[in-house]
C-alpha cells in the first residue's frame, strides 16, 4: 500500500519553493526548552543505504519547530533501482521520482537547510550513513556533522516494549499516523528530542545527551578520492558484478543456527544505538544468525543465544513488526522477553528491518 502524504499541523503555513521543495512553518508550541537542532529522516530505494529517494528535514529553534522541508529524489546513478520490499515500506516508486533531481543535485540545498546545526535522527547511524554513502557514489564532498540518536536517548527516558519511532513518538506526546513518510518521521523525531530536552531540563542536544550519559556521534567530512565506507564498497562490488542484490543464501528457509557469540568491537562508535546493548535473535532474518551476530558485534553489541535478565534488545525475524506486539502470536523468546518486561526488566524488541537498517548491508534476495 502506498504511503499517505504527511498531514500538516493545524495552523501551519505551506508553500512551494523551487530550491527547497515543500516548506512548512508549523504553529508555535508553548512550554519548550531552548533547543536548536535539525531532525532528519531518509527513505531509500533499495538495501544500499546510499540509495536515497526521499528526505525530510525539521528545523527546531528555541525548542519549537519553526520550519520544514521535504524532497523526493532520484537515487545516485547505478544505485537507483527500487526494491519491492522498500516500496512496500514507504510507497515511493521509480515512476514517482523519474523527473526528480538526483541526490547530488539536491545536496547543496539540503546542506544549506542544515547549516551548522547538530543533526538528530531516529537510528541516526542509518541516516548519517545515507549521507556518507550517497556522497561517495555521487563523488561529492560533504562536511562533518555532529549528531544525536533519539533511539539512544529514548531508551534512557521512556520504558517501552519497542523503541520503533511510532512507539517513542506516542510516548513523547506526538503520536504519528504516517510512518515512513520522511517529513512525518523527521517531525516525530524532532518532537521526541524536544520532549527529552523538556524532561531533563536540557537547553541543548549536547546537554540532554550528557544528562543521560549518551554519547554524541560525529560523521566526519568526506572528500572524493578518500576511503569509502564498507557499505559503499560492498554495493560498488555488487554493481560491478552485475548484481542488484546478493545471491539467495543456501541457509534461507531453514531453522537458524546460533553459531558463536563474537566479542564486541572495542572500537565501535559509542553513539550507535546497539553499542553496549545485549542482543538476542529470534526467528529467520534476511541474513544468517552468525552473520547477524557478527554485524551486531561490529557495532559494539554483546550477543547472546537466549533471553536472560541480561538481555536488553531482542531482534525478531520472520516478518515481525512492532505492531505485532498487540497480537498473541509470539515466539518463545518474545514471550519470555515480554514476561521479563512485566517484571520490570528494560528489554526492547526490534524488527528485522530495523536491525538490518542499523547494521548496514543489502538484503539478500528472498529475505
Amino acid at each position: 500500500m502506498a504511503a499517505t502524504p504527511a498531514l500538516e499541523p493545524a495552523g501551519a503555513k505551506v508553500w512551494a519553493d523551487s530550491q527547497l521543495g515543500r516548506l512548512v512553518v508549523p504553529p508555535r508550541y508553548d512550554g519548550c526548552v531552548a533547543l536548536d537542532f535539525t531532525a532528519i529522516d531518509f527513505e531509500t530505494a533499495n538495501g544500499f543505504r546510499g540509495s536515497a529517494c526521499s528526505v525530510g528535514l525539521t528545523r527546531v529553534r528555541g525548542g519549537r519547530i519553526v520550519e520544514e522541508t521535504q524532497w523526493l529524489m532520484r537515487p545516485p546513478a547505478g544505485f537507483d533501482h527500487f526494491d519491492p520490499r522498500n516500496v512496500r515500506i514507504h510507497g515511493i516508486t521509480a515512476e514517482m521520482v523519474a523527473t526528480a533531481p538526483r541526490f547530488g543535485e539536491l545536496f547543496a540545498s539540503l546542506g544549506a537547510f542544515i547549516g551548522g546545526d547538530t543533526l538528530v535522527a531516529h537510528n541516526a547511524a542509518f541516516d548519517l550513513g545515507v549521507i556518507r554513502s550517497a556522497l561517495e557514489v555521487s563523488e561529492l564532498a560533504g562536511p562533518a556533522y555532529d549528531f544525536a540518536c533519539t533511539v539512544k536517548l529514548a531508551r534512557k527516558t521512556y520504558s517501552l516494549e519497542s523503541y520503533s519511532l511510532p512507539f517513542v513518538a506516542e510516548a513523547a506526546g506526538a503520536p504519528m499516523t504516517h510512518h515512513h513518510d520522511a517529513l512525518a518521521d523527521a517531525r516525530a523525531c524532532a518532537s521526541i528530542m524536544i520532549d527529552v530536552g523538556r524532561r531533563h531540563a536540557a537547553d541543548s542536544v549536547l546537554a540532554a545527551a550528557a544528562a543521560l550519559r549518551v554519547a554524541m556521534g560525529r560523521a566526519e567530512a568526506y572528500a572524493p578520492g578518500g576511503t569509502v565506507s564498507k557499505a559503499t564498497a560492498t554495493a560498488q562490488a555488487q554493481l560491478a558484478a552485475g548484481q542488484l542484490v546478493p545471491e539467495q543464501p543456501a541457509w534461507a528457509g531453514g531453522w537458524p543456527t546460533e553459531g558463536e557469540n563474537p566479542v564486541p568491537n572495542p572500537d565501535a562508535d559509542p553513539s550507535h544505538p546497539l553499542c553496549g546493548e545485549t542482543v538476542v535473535f529470534s526467528g529467520n532474518l534476511g541474513i544468517s544468525r552468525p552473520e547477524a551476530k557478527r554485524r551486531a558485534a561490529d557495532v559494539g553489541a554483546c550477543c547472546a543465544s537466549r533471553v536472560t535478565r541480561a538481555t536488553t534488545v531482542l531482534v525478531v525475524g520472520d516478518g515481525f513488526v512492532p505492531g505485532d506486539l498487540h497480537s498473541t502470536r509470539h515466539t518463545t523468546k518474545v514471550r519470555h522477553a515480554l514476561r521479563l518486561r512485566g517484571k520490570g526488566q528494560e528489554v526492547s524488541l526490534l524488527s528485522e528491518g530495523e536491525f538490518l537498517q542499523l547494521v548496514g548491508g543489502l538484503w539478500p534476495a528472498g529475505a
